[in-house]
């Protein structure tokens, strides 16, 4: 019994040794998490929300005053260019338009009366010609017999009377087809009036039929069969028919962080993402980056708000897709990711690791004593960015030193380095508290925990 008793003790020594061991093995130890930098594809996306909407879209207003007589679409019908959508109460000016074509059609008759008196007028014309020349002739054979006393003064006067009538009724006879020719001429302008008057009252009634402008969907029917329309008065209320949008070209127009715009440039890849589409992806680039920033308790652009209290801004930015497809519809939510920077085969470590610590903080006593003894000032230490590198030291223990690194492009997880690191490279990722507390050189050990992925690629 007493040998058990002793064995027992001298069991519980033994463990309670190697503990003690153990324990000063480990005083001065700080528990970390690593990781290894490594290389890989980094892509930098800014992601921003707001909703589907056509690139070309127009409201459809009323271009006469009167009753709706017919309805031909409803929402959300597909309707061709051209394609009739509407028609407003059009009596009078069809009676315009029918009493117009009536009046042409007289004019047309009145000029051709005309010319069939302008011909006359020209045979008129000729025949007093013929008899002039008649005339003339019989006056100049006239002349040589009464010079030689052959033929009496009154034969030769009479000739000479009859040759001034005829000359006299020439000349009342080009004055008659001028006459009917002037006529004439009225008459085409009075016929071209009509025409014009014609023109602006088919104008009149074709305004009471509304067509489509191009291919597109009915996005919004604000008015019914038999109700008022009133032309000419944007956004008053009866003087939209209805909303047309063209999908052939759709559009995310979102709104982006102002601390994110400064990346986001024309023509970058996008990934958009629909609320009431789970599991579809839509590519696009972007179209449009805003100038105004917008305020976002309230969408006004900055320039036109009065308030002149600090608040949160975004920026417009518009992302063309590729091919839309015919499920989109206008104002559905949306989310576009867009990638604004991407780099491959890059040196990479996670975000968690970067903290911001003095390198010169743990400097060794003597230089603390000494600049303690300068009767200089001491310059104040500015923290600088970078990552703690695990790494054995001449007695072969771990520790933990402050390494300044430059950093490149962000990931969703890692971000890369330009400098201060190697692949390779092992460096302290956590835990949080540890990893802002801990200091230059600090002796560590490796957590049994496992290590994050880290997996930067979008």
């Amino acid at each position: 019994m007493k040998k058990i008793i002793l064995l027992i003790l001298a069991g519980v020594a033994v463990v309670g040794l190697v503990a003690l061991f153990i324990y000063r093995q480990q005083a001065g130890y700080t528990k970390v998490l690593t990781a290894r930098v490594v290389r890989q594809d980094l892509v930098t996306v800014v992601s921003g929300t707001g909703q589907i909407k056509p690139k070309t879209y127009t409201n459809l207003g009323a271009t006469s005053m009167g009753r709706v007589t017919h309805l031909f679409v409803k929402e959300g019908d597909m309707v061709k260019a051209g394609e009739t959508v509407a028609s407003i109460e059009h009596v009078q000016q069809e009676a315009a338009v029918s009493g117009q074509q009536a009046a042409i059609a007289a004019a047309k008759t009145d000029i051709d009366a005309n010319i069939a008196a302008e011909k006359t007028a020209e045979a008129n014309v000729a025949k007093a010609k013929a008899d002039l020349e008649q005339k003339r002739l019989d006056w100049e054979r006239e002349q040589p017999l009464y010079e030689a006393g052959i033929v009496a003064k009154s034969d030769f006067d009479a000739k000479k009377a009859a040759y001034d009538t005829d000359v006299a009724s020439v000349d009342q006879a080009i004055a008659a087809l001028n006459q009917t020719r002037a006529q004439t001429s009225s008459l085409r302008g009075h016929l071209n009036t009509q025409v014009a008057s014609l023109r602006a009252n088919q104008n009149a009634l074709d305004l009471t039929i509304a067509v489509a402008p191009f291919d597109g969907i009915v996005t919004n029917l604000p008015v019914r069969e038999g109700e008022t329309v009133v032309e000419g008065i944007e956004g008053y209320q009866g003087s939209t028919l209805m909303t047309l949008a063209d999908m052939s070209v759709i559009t995310a127009e979102v709104k982006v962080d102002e601390t994110d715009i400064v990346n986001v440039q024309i023509g970058q890849p996008a990934d958009v993402t629909v609320d009431a589409l789970p599991g579809k992806v839509f590519k696009g680039h972007v179209t449009l980056v805003g100038d105004q920033a917008l305020l976002r308790s309230t969408g006004m652009a900055t320039s036109t708000s009065t308030s002149g209290t600090e608040e949160a801004k975004d920026f417009k930015v518009v992302v063309t897709l590729d091919a839309p497809s015919s499920d989109l519809r206008p104002g559905l939510s949306t989310t576009a990711k867009i990638t604004t920077a991407h780099k491959s085969g890059v040196l990479s470590l996670p975000i968690q690791a970067l903290t911001m610590a003095d390198p010169k903080a743990d400097s060794s006593k003597n230089s603390i004593q000494t600049a303690s003894a300068s009767s200089a000032p001491p310059v104040k230490s500015v923290p600088v960015q970078g990552v703690y590198v695990v790494d054995r030291d001449k007695s072969g223990k771990l520790r933990a030193k402050f390494v300044p690194i430059t950093t490149g492009i962000t990931g969703p997880t890692d971000i890369e380095a330009l400098s201060g690191l190697k692949e390779g490279d092992e460096i302290v990722i956590g835990p949080y508290k540890t990893l802002r507390n801990l200091k230059n050189n600090a002796l560590v050990k490796r957590d049994t925990a496992k290590p994050p992925a880290t997996g930067g690629s979008s």
